[in-house]
């Protein structure tokens, strides 16, 4: 009699299956080429995630360590990650798609980092100020951060939209924590805040808001990435992933406000009673050439970009597993 073999192989096959059989996809990832890393963010709400990455542990599950080197903007990493002083860096996307168009540093997008919502990239005036509306910025000096970032860009759009004529409006660079003071001293006449320091003027000087530029044509912006060069994610892969990993998770656990809440407070030196006023962006864990696009475009439309500029091939896919 002929009997057959088949469905005990079937047997033997799916009870393998089920007792943990090594999968591909489950291996563990080579260990980064360097142990430390430097890492440029700025003090404001927009880099959670790292500060989230390292409180939980994150990096260090990658066999990574990480310092924190303050920036007062994204263009102030530009130097140092083309010459390795900070292997990773947050900052805004304009500067660095100037900065990559320019040839000033050949860049790699590792993950996004932020993007706006209503309420959180604001224009605030002094609580005494004669400015009623947004037109009455015309001829008058507005702080932000950095100039030709995407505090100025975005700003430029909403007064536009607006109908004030750009040609008599003069931006001044002046660091996010010392925007308020400057906003109540008159320095300046009006002054591009983010959180936590919109939620601080309010509270602490009485300012208030009086544009919002992320509406209109800039509404839910991408804002903020983070990146390294392309030599050092070409020299150190296994590195450039580990880092990816772990800004990732810090991504998706920022959705909880009590996680951010807690990071900005330790991390910014703010109050408790601001840091849960703070009105929040997004901290998105997937990084799309169509939605960074719309930074580029916008750049392109305001002549800050000399040639076409195509996000795709300045994205870190996720590394092969």
């Amino acid at each position: 009699m002929r009997v057959s073999v088949w469905p005990t192989v079937v047997a033997i096959a799916v009870l393998l299956s089920g007792c943990g059989a090594p999968d591909v996809a489950e291996s563990p990832a080579a260990a980064p080429e360097l142990a430390t890393i430097t890492v440029g963010a700025l003090p404001i709400v927009d880099a959670a995630a790292v500060w989230i990455a390292m409180k939980k542990g994150y990096f260090a599950a990658e066999g990574l360590q990480v310092e924190v080197k303050t920036l007062t903007s994204g263009a102030a990493a530009v130097p140092g990650l083309a010459n390795n002083e900070m292997q990773f860096a947050m900052g805004n996307y304009v500067s660095f798609f100037a900065a990559q168009a320019s040839g000033a540093l050949d860049l790699k997008l590792v993950a996004d980092a932020y993007q706006a919502k209503a309420g959180m990239f604001l224009i605030m005036i002094g609580r005494a100020s004669p400015i009623i509306r947004p037109r009455d910025l015309a001829g008058r000096k507005i702080a932000v951060n950095a100039r030709a970032n995407v505090a100025e860009l975005t700003a430029r759009s909403a007064l536009e939209t607006s109908g004030v004529d750009l040609r008599t409006v003069t931006f001044v660079a002046i660091p996010f924590p010392e925007m308020s003071a400057a906003l109540a001293a008159g320095t300046v006449d009006a002054a591009f805040m983010v959180e936590p320091y919109v939620t601080q003027a309010e509270k602490d000087t009485g300012a208030v808001p009086l544009v919002d530029a992320a509406s209109g044509p800039t509404a839910n912006i991408p804002i903020a990435g983070w990146v390294t060069s392309a030599r050092f994610a070409r020299e150190n892969p296994n590195t450039a992933y580990a880092f990816q990993r772990a800004i990732l998770r810090g991504q998706a656990d920022a959705a909880d406000r009590i996680e951010v809440e807690q990071v900005v407070a330790e991390n910014v030196k703010v109050d408790a009673m601001t840091v849960s006023l703070m009105n929040l962006g997004t901290w998105p864990t997937t990084l799309e050439a169509t939605r960074i696009q719309r930074v580029i475009d916008l750049m392109s439309a305001a002549g800050q970009l000399p040639q076409p500029l195509d996000p795709r091939p300045l994205i870190l896919e996720p590394a092969p597993r």
